[in-house]
């Protein structure tokens, strides 16, 4: 026996005592469940250092924004300051996004408020409760999810839909700040009806929030521009701060934030009615849905930015752990900030840690910087969310789509628009859905082609793609690049009838090549019966070649064997088309038309 025969033998031998796939090696328990430590043995100064940065900045964008949403879940504006710190920690540790930042979010906040609002008065202790325990409701719906598995759920947001998705907040995202900048008090939380409010209080626009709006813009689009490098929001807020504590911009009529409750959050459990859980649990669901499906579509979209990878079943446990941290040092339910996260990435963030650094730093704030915090302007906060969201712009994701598809562009479409009039729930049950329907549209109407031999390229090649490929007269080669099922069945014999009608000479033999077909379902079984019934009517033999082991034997064991008749299954295309020849013995011809799309 030669070497290479003794190779092949033992390798041989190898495969029949073991799988022939191999899963990809399974990393350290330490690394799957607290993913920043697989970047800590090779985490130095530079990272720190732009790990740092953007966390100071993100901290300095969630204080007020912070206060702002629980404001808007009818809670004390502390109460919102207290989800930025515990929950932020946990998801650093066991998030697999590295520039996702949570906390206190906009849409989150409206469900907590349609959810607590009827049961207690707004910024009431008892309100505070149940948020908590609404927390703590939605802590256990990521749990469950978690421990059942559900993270597969995430892969079902398809390319089209993340375009679209972040195109969306990006728009949502600028137009939430109009108010800031123009110096109104816009009350619609949502984009359409914000708009609309400015537009109706154009009259009442203060020049001095202009003023800084436009100082403020200027300075970050022109430093983002000239000095890529330097933290441009965090000097823009520091600069803002002590130009309006030194020149008093409160007095022109520019809002400031305010003063800010100093202190850290105790440990609680909260404990509202049976009656009132009972009515929580719907909300929670709720919340929960929203929660994730935001939260996967903004981690996968700044992870495809980086060439990154985010884990559905990992993000579960994650948000479900915080959710429960917020639930316990009385805070409510959080969730992914695409506004922070846009900073957080365009200030550089590196790993995990820069949401370490954001919470420390509002620890930090809330126990000795509440005083000088409380100077900076709205409308620089509005700057810097803004120029964030231009950010997320990116016409190429658009061009990409456009070359490859065009529902995919429309799917991308369909899906900005549903963020910006509908909110984000709406917006992926619609997207979802879209991209169910074009997966059924592609399935109804698979490619195909009729097949002609190459010489050049030495094989059986699509005709309308290989004008030098040759038919054999006589002989109809034909392909099915998709699995035969019920979606596709009736397609499969009008095109089966269409590529014999194409055909040059008379048809005598169809040679079906079923190397793509993968699987056959009952109603796929019946087209290929009919079909071969219909060919021998019209004195046409039907011949499969490349027909898988398995689809051969569920052929056997439904029948269609016994009608398609003995022999005439072949292992290529070239065999089954020599088989066919001495019916038929002319020079092969050029095929003009084919039948492939």
């Amino acid at each position: 026996m030669r070497p290479n025969e003794r190779d092949s033998t033992q390798a041989g031998a190898a495969y029949e005592e073991a799988s022939p796939f191999r899963a990809a090696r399974t990393e350290p328990l330490l690394t799957r469940a607290i993913p920043v430590a697989a970047r800590l043995p090779r985490y130095r100064l530079p990272s720190a250092r732009a790990d740092a940065v953007a966390g100071l900045t993100v901290a300095a964008l969630a204080l007020p924004s912070g206060m702002a949403y629980a404001e808007v879940a009818g809670l004390s504006p502390v109460h919102g300051l207290y989800a930025l710190l515990l929950p932020a920690v946990l998801y650093a540790l066991l998030g697999s996004s590295r520039q996702l930042v949570i906390g206190p979010e906009g849409s989150i906040a409206t469900l907590v408020a349609a959810a607590i609002v009827p049961l207690a008065v707004a910024g009431s202790a008892d309100a505070a409760g149940l948020a908590a325990m609404l927390a703590l409701l939605v802590a256990l719906c990521f749990a469950a999810a978690w421990a059942l598995r559900l993270g597969w759920i995430a892969d079902y947001f398809s390319r089209p839909v993340l375009v679209g998705y972040i195109h969306g907040v990006a728009v949502v995202l600028v137009v939430g700040q109009l108010g800031k900048l123009l110096g109104l008090s816009i009350d619609a939380t949502d984009p359409l009806p914000q708009l609309w409010e400015v537009v109706k209080q154009l009259g009442d626009v203060s020049g001095a929030t202009v003023a800084v709006s436009a100082a403020s813009l200027a300075a970050l689009l022109g430093l983002r521009r000239l000095v890529p490098k330097l933290p441009a929001a965090l000097l823009v807020v520091v600069a803002a701060i002590a130009l309006s504590w030194a020149f008093g911009f409160a007095d022109h009529g520019v809002a400031e934030i305010g003063p800010i409750p100093a202190g850290l959050p105790g440990f609680a459990i909260p404990s509202p009615s049976f009656a009132d859980v009972v009515q929580l649990v719907p909300a929670a669901l709720g919340i929960f849905l929203v929660c994730f499906a935001d939260e996967i579509l903004t981690a996968r979209s700044f992870a495809g930015k980086h060439n990154q990878s985010v884990r559905g079943s990992q993000e579960l446990l994650a948000l479900g752990a915080a959710s429960a941290a917020a639930g316990v040092t009385q805070g409510f339910p959080i969730g992914a900030s695409g506004s922070r996260t846009a900073v957080n990435d365009d200030m550089g963030a590196r790993t995990q840690i820069a949401g370490l650094f954001a919470a420390a730093a509002v620890a930090v704030i809330l126990l000795l910087l509440t005083e000088p915090v409380q100077y900076l302007p709205k409308a620089v906060l509005g700057a810097v969310i803004v120029v964030a969201a231009i950010g997320l712009i990116e016409p190429q994701a658009w061009r990409a789509l456009a070359a490859i598809d065009p529902v995919e562009v429309a799917i991308a479409a369909v899906t900005t628009a549903c963020v910006i009039v509908f909110g984000v729930l709406a917006a992926l049950v619609v997207a979802v859905g879209l991209s169910m329907i074009d997966t059924v549209r592609r399935s109804a109407r698979p490619h195909d082609a009729v097949l002609g031999w190459d010489a050049g390229l030495g094989r059986y090649a699509d005709v309308s793609l290989h004008p030098s490929a040759r038919v054999t007269p006589g002989v109809v080669v034909y392909r099915l690049d998709d699995r035969l099922f019920f979606a596709n069945a009736r397609y499969f014999k009008a095109r089966v009838r269409e590529a014999i009608r194409a055909a040059p000479p008379t048809v005598h033999w169809l040679v079906l090549d079923a190397d793509a077909i993968a699987h056959v379902d009952a109603t796929g079984l019946d087209a290929l019966t009919d079909v071969a019934k219909d060919l021998q009517r019209d004195e046409i033999t039907l011949v499969i070649a490349r027909l898988r082991t398995r689809m051969e034997e569920q052929l056997d064991r439904a029948g269609v064997l016994d009608v398609i008749g003995p022999g005439h299954l072949y292992s290529t295309v070239q065999g089954a088309v020599e088989a066919c020849e001495p019916r038929s013995r002319r020079r092969p011809v050029s095929m003009a038309r084919g039948a492939s799309r």
